[in-house]
């Protein structure tokens, strides 16, 4: 039985268990590993997630039964537009559902907020999550190239869905 449980800053141990079961690989074929290394710790020190947290990120942490399985992160952007900041699930789980559940779930809590879209950011070479966003119902929006230092840039599609 997935379910859905809203993380706190004691999950931070958790949260970066999960993430570094599911970044890397995720983005070894398309990054180089530097870029990997810099982006993992400038996103995902205990540090950064807590900044994170206490900036207003609700985080949640996905289960399967009583396994965790993944986790995602969501904000209010701007008025009525909600950013999907994070959202990744273990390998062993992907192609089961457990992201279009934790989307559906993300999308039912900010619809009771107001929303009118919900926002995300695709790494324009990860064309698996492009096609699962879209087939989700998500567009192309926006193109990106997001200097986040160290000689490093995101190269991302913005990504939206009306609500």
């Amino acid at each position: 039985m997935q379910h859905i449980r809203h993380a706190t800053l004691s999950d931070i141990p958790l949260i970066r268990e999960l993430c570094f079961k599911v970044w890397p690989q995720t983005y070894a074929p398309i990054l180089p590993r530097a870029k990997i290394d810099y982006m993992l710790d400038l996103m995902y020190s205990a540090a950064s997630l807590q900044r994170q947290i206490d900036g207003g990120s609700e985080f949640i942490i996905a289960y399967n039964n009583k396994e965790p399985v993944g986790f995602a992160a969501y904000f209010e952007s701007s008025p009525a537009v909600f950013k999907l900041d994070k959202i990744y699930i273990l390998p062993s789980e992907q192609g089961k559902g457990s992201g279009r559940f934790v989307i559906d779930y993300i999308i039912r809590e900010i619809k009771s907020k107001g929303a009118a879209a919900l926002q995300l950011q695709v790494n324009r070479n990860n064309d698996n999550a492009k096609k699962f966003y879209e087939k989700l119902g998500f567009g192309v929006i926006d193109s990106r190239d997001i200097d986040i230092g160290s000689g490093f840039f995101m190269n991302d599609y913005v990504m939206e869905i009306k609500l």
